[in-house]
C-alpha cells in the first residue's frame, strides 16, 4: 500500500449528472426517490445535495448514461406529486476518480488537482471526497487533460 497522495486514477465513461431543484427540505421525499430508483435497480454513484435555503434545497447524483431514461421516469412520478421539482439532466460526461492512501494526512490535495484542472481549462461539474479519493465529474472532451495534467503532477 502506498502512502502517495496520488496513487491510481480510474476513469467511468458515459455518466450521467442529474440534478433535482426546488426539492422541499423532507428527508421522507429524499428517501422516497432514492428507494424508488433504488428500485428499477438503477446504482446512483456521486451524490451531493447543496444546504436548504428558503425550505428547500437541490440535489444532484450521477449514474450510467444508459441507465438515464429509466431513472426520468422514476422522477417524473414524483415531479406530478410535488409541481415545484425541478429535474436537469447534463450527458457526456466523465467521472475521473483520484485515488491515493497518503490523501489521508496531506492536506491540500484537492486543492492542487483543482488548480491543474483549472490550468487545463477543465470543468469541474461535481466532486465528491472520501479521505482516500476524490472523485471529478467532467466533460468527456477533457478527459485526456485532465487525467495527462494529474499523472504529470504525480509521476503516474
Amino acid at each position: 500500500m502506498s502512502d502517495r497522495p496520488v496513487s491510481d486514477i480510474s476513469v467511468s465513461y458515459n455518466v450521467a449528472l442529474v440534478t433535482i431543484s426546488k426539492l422541499p427540505c423532507d428527508t421522507r421525499l429524499l428517501s422516497d426517490i432514492f428507494n424508488a430508483v433504488a428500485r428499477k435497480n438503477i446504482n446512483i454513484d456521486m451524490i451531493s445535495q447543496s444546504p436548504p435555503y428558503r425550505g428547500s434545497t437541490a440535489i444532484s447524483f450521477s449514474l450510467a448514461a444508459e441507465r438515464l431514461v429509466d431513472a426520468l421516469g422514476v422522477l417524473n412520478e414524483f415531479k406530478s406529486n410535488v409541481k415545484e421539482l425541478r429535474v436537469e439532466v447534463d450527458a457526456d460526461n466523465t467521472k475521473l476518480q483520484v485515488y491515493g492512501e497518503g490523501m489521508r494526512n496531506m492536506p491540500g490535495v484537492a486543492a492542487r488537482i483543482f488548480s491543474l484542472l483549472a490550468d487545463e481549462d477543465v470543468e469541474i461539474k461535481m466532486v465528491t471526497t472520501s479521505e482516500t479519493d476524490i472523485s471529478y465529474l467532467i466533460y468527456e472532451k477533457d478527459v485526456d487533460r485532465a487525467i495527462n495534467a494529474i499523472s504529470k503532477e504525480y509521476g503516474l
